[in-house]
């Protein structure tokens, strides 16, 4: 059995990410996430190869503690409930995850990475993607009886559009409100029904 990693790598995420939100992408070097961190410098080098490989797995981790909540609510039969669920579990993650969901409101990832995202990180999200672009594949055929760019349009407003943008308007608020949960899944919900064929 392997020894248990010295420096946690969440610690590291987290320091990387706080270094970002912070003072700007600029600010993370690597020098500087491993003060903020605790780790050494070789140990990022060695972990994550370079700046761009510590501030692609921050960048990433985010996405990806979005998507399992996403993913987990679309598991309704009703395409209504499945598409309120998703809006609503993006709130959610704004609320239990701020720091998460205001690196991925404010940076893409050309803001984080010297010279861009390269290719291995465009497949990587792309796959990350497939799943929830599915589920707005499965919730339009269902509501419209097809799927084609207009109808997944539409659902992408009331599942991914009015949900970002209640994060983003409340992203510097100390806390998220505590009506805006309800309110945006009734939102949700009224626009999703008015779709049903």
């Amino acid at each position: 059995m392997a020894p248990p990693r010295k420096h946690d790598t969440n610690v590291i995420l987290d320091a990387a990410r706080t270094l970002v939100l912070t003072d700007g992408p600029r600010a993370a070097s690597v020098a500087a996430i491993a003060t903020a961190s605790g780790a050494p410098v070789g140990t990022l080098y060695h972990r994550f190869g370079n700046r761009n490989g510590v501030l692609m797995a921050t960048w990433l981790r985010a996405l990806e503690r979005f998507q399992e909540r996403t993913l987990a609510a679309a598991d309704r039969p009703d395409p209504v409930d499945a598409g309120v669920a998703m809006a609503s579990a993006c709130i959610g993650f704004g609320r239990e995850l701020p720091e998460d969901a205001k690196l991925l409101l404010n940076l893409r990832p050309s803001d984080l990475l010297d010279g861009g995202p390269d290719d291995e990180f465009q497949a990587r999200r792309a796959r990350m993607n497939a799943p929830l672009i599915d589920q707005l594949h499965r919730i339009a055929h269902d509501l419209f009886g097809r799927d084609t760019d207009r109808e997944i349009d539409a659902v992408s407003r009331a599942v991914v559009d009015l949900p970002y943008a209640a994060l983003r308007r409340h992203a510097h608020a100390s806390a998220l409100p505590d009506w805006l949960d309800a309110d945006l899944a009734a939102a949700t919900r009224t626009l999703l029904e008015s779709y049903r064929a």
